[in-house]
């Protein structure tokens, strides 16, 4: 498994985590950290998720809510409002991670972390917001 994969990984984890918690993001890092240590590439990778996904989460939340026919991010399963956090925010603000890498790795985790709905559930929506984010 490659450390970009783990770095989703730990990172849908911790923001678990902190959708659960009253944890701030770094108390919730630090013990993910703590229980799992890794190499500094993957701690590195998820900690930026981690820390793009929060402070950008009020946009994220929005898109994510307007492709969502019919789904409120309140009413979605915990793991699968969080893939597709990761995603979305992937797909708006790391502008050198491939579309279809950002895709195909949230469908991933949907399918391994969720329910086995998750990865059509995670697809619809990701495609929708991939198809309103531009190219550059």
């Amino acid at each position: 498994m490659g450390n970009c994969r783990k770095g989703r990984e730990a990172a849908l984890q911790i923001l678990y985590q902190i959708d659960l918690s009253r944890m701030t993001p770094r108390e919730a890092m630090q013990l993910y950290w703590r229980q799992h240590p890794s190499i500094p590439e993957v701690e590195e990778f998820a900690d930026q998720i981690v820390e793009g996904v929060v402070r950008n989460r009020p946009e994220i939340d929005k898109v994510i809510e307007v492709q969502s026919t019919h789904w409120k991010l309140g009413r979605m399963a915990c793991v699968d409002r969080n893939v597709l956090r990761i995603a979305a925010y992937e797909l708006l603000y790391c502008h050198d991670i491939p579309k279809s890498v950002s895709l195909n790795e949230a469908i991933e985790l949907g399918k391994r972390f969720g329910t086995e709905d998750s990865g059509a559930f995670i697809n619809g929506v990701l495609d929708n917001i991939a198809k309103e984010v531009k190219t550059t």
